[in-house]
């Protein structure tokens, strides 16, 4: 054999390693989710009225089992390597009632679809704004509204929380979205509270 035909057999077999190195190794994704962050109360819990986060809508944008970051400019970036564990349409509605539970030390709070939770003492809406990375900072602007089932008028409000993160890893991202709808639950708790008195 000649030494081109010698050469060019090398290059192709090395060439066809590679390509088979490359198709067996897939990028690792991992998973993340939002915790709540309201202490368990220690006390026993009391049967308060009933709360249900009726309905929690967010941008198509982050809509999506990926996270979304910014990129450069007007650009973001679609991480396919770094996804929600669940999607978010679930997992806000159920990490507000989950906080709520725990700021109402209630047991009597729950994360219904909207068409489920027309016989709660109290329906929740949620229109999140932005849920988004902002240089160090995360941000969760939400519009809301607290409906009564004595059909008092409704208390409605907007909460911008902005959290730092101290690191750019995307497990210090999450857990500065955890605190911001932590922050969002509180302010809502306060507002629930105030229209309680006034019944």
């Amino acid at each position: 054999m000649s030494v081109k035909p010698l050469l060019a057999a090398i290059v192709y077999g090395l060439t066809g390693l590679l390509v088979l190195a490359g198709c067996g190794r897939s990028p690792q994704t991992t998973f993340y989710t939002l915790t709540p962050l309201v202490a368990e109360m220690t006390i026993p819990r009391v049967t308060g009225p009933s709360i249900a986060i009726a309905s929690v809508t967010l941008p198509e944008l982050i809509d999506r089992p990926q996270l979304v970051v910014p990129d450069a400019g007007t650009r973001v970036a679609i991480l396919e390597s770094h996804r929600w564990a669940e999607p978010l349409k679930s997992a806000i509605p159920r990490l507000l009632a989950d906080n709520i539970s725990r700021l109402m030390n209630s047991d009597r709070v729950s994360a219904y679809p909207q068409h489920a939770a027309n016989s709660a003492d109290y329906r929740l809406f949620v229109d999140l704004q932005r849920f988004e990375l902002t240089g160090n900072t995360v941000v969760v602007d939400a519009l809301w509204e607290i409906r009564s089932a004595k059909d008092t008028r409704p208390v409605t409000g907007r909460s911008k929380m902005v959290e730092t993160i101290g690191s750019a890893d995307y497990e210090a991202v999450v857990a500065g979205y955890s605190r911001a709808v932590a922050a969002l639950s509180k302010e809502m708790v306060q507002s629930l509270r105030s229209l309680q008195t006034k019944e």
